[in-house]
């Protein structure tokens, strides 16, 4: 007997992001959820290296791997919609729950307990909590990349994603802000100034 649940996670690379807005670039969650994966180790580490925290950075990668994955079946809802009000938010998540049981329901017994886990984090966690700060830095810089490329679409989005960024109050987050996010409106040849010989 052979089983989807690989199949289902290439297919991440057809599902667009950013639905509602003109993109010079588009997007799609395999790509998104690999970005989130690096952001949400680099937060893990920075938080336990920096600031005394006992995150998991494991964990925190694996979660931001599968965050997307009931997308597969769902589509990306655009967040305008997706956050309109409680009842539609909450609405949502049973969506995305059953579309994960689905998911989980398409690997052998053997390893459903395995990756059920990361499939269906724990949403209470302080792992979850860094994998959703990497989630909105990884929309902060789409935001970016799409301003330096001359696309105003993006405006009001880069505006209120990093109000929702300041509001986390995450030392680990804020780090990240200061340290890294001013390479991401650099070209290629700024960067490379950077690199010592």
């Amino acid at each position: 007997m052979s089983y989807n649940f690989y199949a289902f996670m290439d297919r991440m690379k057809y599902i667009k992001r950013w639905s509602l807005m003109r993109s010079v670039r588009e997007e799609n969650i395999m790509e998104h959820s690999q970005q989130v994966s690096f952001i949400a180790h680099a937060l893990a580490v920075i938080n336990n290296k920096l600031f005394g925290g006992k995150t998991d950075a494991e964990k925190c990668v694996l979660y931001a791997m599968y965050h997307e994955c009931s997308e597969v079946l769902t589509g990306d809802l655009p967040t305008p919609i997706k956050y309109f009000n409680r009842s539609i938010t909450g609405a949502y998540k049973d969506i995305e729950s059953v579309a994960c049981d689905k998911l989980l329901a398409t690997l052998p017994p053997e390893l459903e307990e395995e990756l059920s886990p990361f499939v269906k984090p724990d949403t209470n966690s302080e792992e979850w909590r860094i994998v959703k700060a990497a989630d909105r830095l990884s929309a902060y810089i789409k935001c970016l990349e799409e301003r330096r490329c001359g696309n105003t679409e993006f405006e009001k989005a880069e505006k209120s994603i990093k109000d929702d960024i300041v509001s986390r109050k995450m030392p680990a987050v804020d780090y990240f802000m200061e340290k890294f996010i001013p390479a991401f409106s650099l070209t290629l040849d700024e960067l490379e100034k950077g690199i010592v010989d």
